[in-house]
Order: structure tokens, then sequence, then C-alpha cells
């Protein structure tokens, strides 16, 4: 182990619209954040397209333009980003917490603000990679607009799919639903929603084998699981609903989380179990999961560390 040891009154781990909002009012409160940007610096936004639902950018804006200029308003009020990764933490004990960055480099944090967000699950086929942003998309709340009037498929057949549906069908002329198994896994309030929407056409026991086009989304092969038939559908736009995963996975055994590794905060704040621990972002919001509402708890986060610290330097 290096005998590096870095002292620092509030660490940040991970970016995106979190961890930047954090950043930029922990920098102004004068807490001089250093933050590990992670392998993805700026987060999902990075692999997002136009974003027309961010509030003071009435022409919309591509997703890797702003968090660049996040990063740049972090920078400029005096955050020090590092473009790592926080290895482990044991946040037994009060704080400071010791933490390892890459791997070798010790860290002892007054604060930290867990910022790591959620990765979209993917169905893992080359074509859903080579056409994300191009049509294909994990979140239809975001993108639904830009298919307004034309024909798309949903994947998945939880709560989140059914949700993500029934608004696609507000929007959109057409919505494939495609299940895998012959049934939903989701509540029979939302499968009734999506049942009786006469623009949601259900394709039980199907999976999809390619998503089609090539600078665009134009369709999508599907295969029959029970008898491996192959079908097409014409399409414009491929969403995948099958689930995030909270990036929290180093937290484990210190801080509380749900059953699927979201973490869990107070109500109202974004104060985790830990003393001097705190939560934002995606990393402990599987509800609304939006850009705005990262931002919007980065800023909590940066606001009860500086309260936290504040206490603790009256005390």
């Amino acid at each position: 182990m290096s005998t590096n040891v870095e002292h620092i009154e509030c660490l940040i781990v991970g970016s995106g619209p979190a961890g930047y909002t954090a950043a930029i009012y922990a920098a102004r409160a004068d807490l001089k954040p250093v933050m590990y940007a992670g392998m993805q610096p700026g987060g999902q936004l990075t692999i997002t397209t136009d974003v027309e639902n961010y509030p003071g950018y009435p022409e919309g804006i591509m997703g890797p333009e702003m968090m660049e200029l996040f990063r740049k308003q972090a920078e400029r009020f005096g955050t020090d980003i590092r473009y790592g990764m926080i290895t482990s933490v044991d946040f037994s004990g009060k704080p400071p917490f010791k933490l390892i960055a890459d791997e070798n480099h010790e860290i002892l944090a007054d604060t930290v603000i867990i910022a790591t967000g959620a990765s979209a699950k993917w169905l893992g086929i080359p074509s859903e990679e080579k056409l994300n942003g191009r049509g294909v998309s994990a979140c239809a709340v975001c993108d639904g607009f830009f298919f307004r009037g034309k024909d798309v498929a949903i994947v998945g057949a939880g709560d989140t799919a059914c949700e993500e549906a029934s608004y696609l069908a507000k929007i959109c002329s057409k919505v494939y639903m495609i299940v895998r198994r012959n049934e939903f896994r989701a509540s029979k309030a939302m499968v009734n929603r999506v049942m009786n929407t006469p623009n949601i056409e259900v394709l039980f026991e199907s999976e999809t084998d390619e998503i089609l086009g090539e600078d665009k989304v134009t369709g999508a092969r599907l295969k029959n699981t029970k008898t491996g038939e192959l079908k097409e559908i014409a399409i414009s736009g491929f969403f995948v609903a099958i689930g995030h995963h909270p990036n929290t996975d180093i937290f484990k055994g210190f801080l509380d989380m749900d059953e699927t590794g979201y973490l869990k905060t107070i109500p109202g704040t974004s104060k985790t179990n830990i003393e001097a621990v705190f939560a934002c972002g995606d990393a402990q919001d599987k509800i609304y999961r939006q850009a705005v509402t990262a931002a919007g708890s980065g800023c909590m986060a940066a606001l009860d560390a500086e309260r936290y610290l504040a206490a603790k330097q009256d005390a």
C-alpha cells in the first residue's frame, strides 16, 4: 500500500448531473471538493444525443455538450476533477473515512458524496450498441418525444416497461411491447393499463434477434421463444426497459440499500445511514432518473455536507 495519504474535506465519487452539481455547490461553499469522475465522466448523458427536457435550453442540447458545460462550471469554482476510480471504501468507525483511489492512492475524507449513478441493462446484441442514440434508447421519457407519430417497440415485462409503454402510446402511433415469456412481471394495475390501450400490441414469447437499420433504426427482427420462428416489424424507435443496475457495489456492507442495490437516504435529505456520507442522483433514485432531478439531489447533498461540516466546527 502506498504511504501517500491525502486528506480531503469533501470527496465526490462519480460525475454526471448529480456529481457536477454537488461539486458546484461544494466549491462555492469553499469545501475544496475533489471529484473522482469514474470510468464514464458525465454519466449516462454522455451516451444521450438530444436533451430537450432540461430547463434553460429552449433549443435543446446534446448530452455530451451539456456534461462538458457542467464540468467547466464545477472547475471554474475550484473543483479538483480527477479521471479515476474509487476502488474501495471503509465507512466503519467515525470520519474521516478511508477510501482507495485507483488501487493504491489512500484518501481520508471528512465527507463523502456518492454520485455513482446507475447503468441501464441492455440486451447485449451488437446492433443495439451500434444504433444507440440513433433510435435505440433506455429512457422513453427522455427520448420518446423524437418519435412522435411513429411506430416504436419497447422490451420489458415489469412495471417500468408498462409505464414507459403507456407513455409512448400517448405520443406514438403504435407501440409494440416485446415480452419474453407468456406473462408480465408487472402489477395487475399496470398490466390492465397496457392491455386496455388500443395502440399497444403485446408480443408475448418474443425476444429480439436483431435491431435493423444502418444509420438509424428501421425495424426489428423478433424470434418466437417457443417455435424459433422469425418475424420483422417496421419501427423507428427501439426502447429497452429491462431495468437499471445502480453502481453501488463497492458500498455494500456499509450503506443501507434496497434489494436491487439502490442506496437508501433519509426522506427529504441526501443522508445515508452513515454519518458524513451522502448520496444523490440515480444511485439512490429508482423512480425519476432524470437529469434535472439528479442535479437537484446533487445540490441537496452538497448543502447537507456543508451543514454537517459547519455543525462539527461549531461543536
